[in-house]
């Protein structure tokens, strides 16, 4: 095969072949396609896009450019849960116990935080001593001894996809939904799964902001999953606003310990229990998502999510006295407020404009080679179509950084819109896909 002609057929709109797009993944790992050429290949499919054919072929050239997880010698079905990001958006927390407690096991490869939305690995990480680095030979016996295990994707996990993704990144071509499906399901495919649940964000916190691209990548993945005779189910979830009240990495783990132990905050344990109830319901623990829901809200009022969670913390070498301890953690050295300017409902937050302000407080990266404040981050109180008062605290902001303190107040105050007129609460879930 011609690499040239190749990435001629692809720019003038041609299906690829299966073989020629193991051709061309095979050779970029190897180093016999070089970056200049597999760019212009990039390129090509971001403008031309991929059949749901070639979309699978990417993505199983990406899967098996790497080890695959065999998980067949665990007892029970294995089900995950993908978000594509967002801010706050601290739902594999509290669901990974809560579905293990159920009897469902979660073997879980997270990602990191970069740019606006924050990452798993790095609030879990939060957590004194807690180890996201394991091996596959300790991925698989902590989910033998617990039913949930939350690590970082290792260096044998879809190779092809950690050198794809960083020339994507400086090629414009990150938004590209055929690359952004091979990119999640190569990696969610090698984790040894039987079913995924997705949670697409649609909104102003999130990579898709439009509903009609959340749906196209929905549709995307889910038809790529059943190629590899997955279950799976998608839900598009709302991300116009924090999702609970707590953005930063320690901040998350206060609030997911807080849930599990019985707090009730409705957006973040609505979406929650959707998402747990489909993976139960998945998982084969439920008729429906519906009676999957009630179990997994049935979980965390009997304890035993907590006490999973607990688990999960101990056997990945955390602090549990940390989670036992919630305010023994330590403080920010500065803290501040910010008011509400004037009356009114909350109409409309700037959600990638809040996840901005956070990692100027330290509580994410603006590189890769930045490093993470677990103290650093903002508590959100209010949620659209809430009422308002002049004096209100709208945020409360932690950090080191005391230099960052005036542009992160302005930049809250900025973010949020108020009406003088009442304003309907967004729809949380907006559509579940099957």
């Amino acid at each position: 095969m011609n690499t040239v002609e190749l990435i001629r057929k692809k720019r003038n709109g041609f299906e690829l072949t299966t073989e020629e797009i193991e051709f061309l993944i095979s050779g970029y790992t190897k180093n016999k396609i070089p970056d200049y050429q597999f760019s212009a290949f990039l390129m090509s499919v971001f403008f031309k896009g991929m059949s749901t054919k070639e979309t699978a072929a990417l993505t199983k050239a990406m899967l098996y450019s790497g080890k695959v997880i065999d998980l067949g010698s665990i007892k029970g079905t294995k089900v995950d849960k993908h978000s594509t990001g967002g801010v706050g958006d601290k739902t594999s927390l509290i669901l990974a116990p809560i579905v293990a407690a159920a009897g469902v096991n979660v073997p879980m490869i997270s990602g990191r935080g970069l740019g606006h939305t924050g990452g798993t690995l790095d609030k879990l990480e939060a957590i004194n001593g807690f180890r996201t680095d394991l091996n596959l030979s300790q991925y698989k016996n902590t989910i033998k001894k617990c039913g949930a295990v939350l690590i970082g994707q290792t260096a044998n996990i879809a190779p092809a996809d950690k050198l794809i993704y960083s020339l994507r990144d400086v090629t414009a071509t990150v938004e590209s939904i055929p690359l952004i499906t091979g990119s999640i399901m190569s990696k969610k495919l090698a984790e040894g799964i039987d079913g995924l649940v997705l949670d697409v964000k649609t909104g102003s916190g999130a990579f898709m902001k439009k509903m009609s691209d959340a749906k196209t990548l929905a549709e995307s993945l889910i038809n790529t999953a059943k190629e590899f005779d997955k279950k799976v189910l998608a839900m598009i979830t709302d991300m116009n606003q924090p999702l609970g009240n707590y953005i930063g990495n320690w901040l998350e783990v206060y609030e997911s310990a807080k849930v599990l132990q019985g707090e009730y905050v409705e957006d973040l344990c609505t979406v929650t229990h959707n998402l747990a109830g489909a993976m139960i319901f998945l998982g084969g623990k439920a008729k429906s998502i519906e009676e999957g829901i009630q179990i997994s809200e049935e979980m965390v009022k009997s304890g035993k999510a907590y006490d999973k969670f607990l688990e999960v913390v101990k056997i990945q070498k955390g602090d549990i006295n940390l989670i036992k301890n919630l305010e023994s953690y330590p403080k920010a050295k500065f803290s501040d407020k910010v008011l509400a300017e004037k009356d009114g409902y909350l109409k409309s937050v700037d959600n990638y404009e809040i996840g901005m302000a956070a990692l100027d407080l330290g509580a994410g990266r603006a590189t890769k080679e930045d490093i993470i404040d677990p103290k650093a981050g903002i508590i959100f109180n209010p949620k659209i179509g809430m009422k308002i008062k002049k004096g209100d605290v709208i945020a409360e902001i932690f950090t080191d950084r005391k230099k960052m303190i005036d542009k992160v107040k302005t930049r809250i105050s900025n973010s949020i819109e108020l009406s003088n007129n009442k304003v309907s609460k967004p729809k949380l879930i907006k559509s579940i896909l099957s």
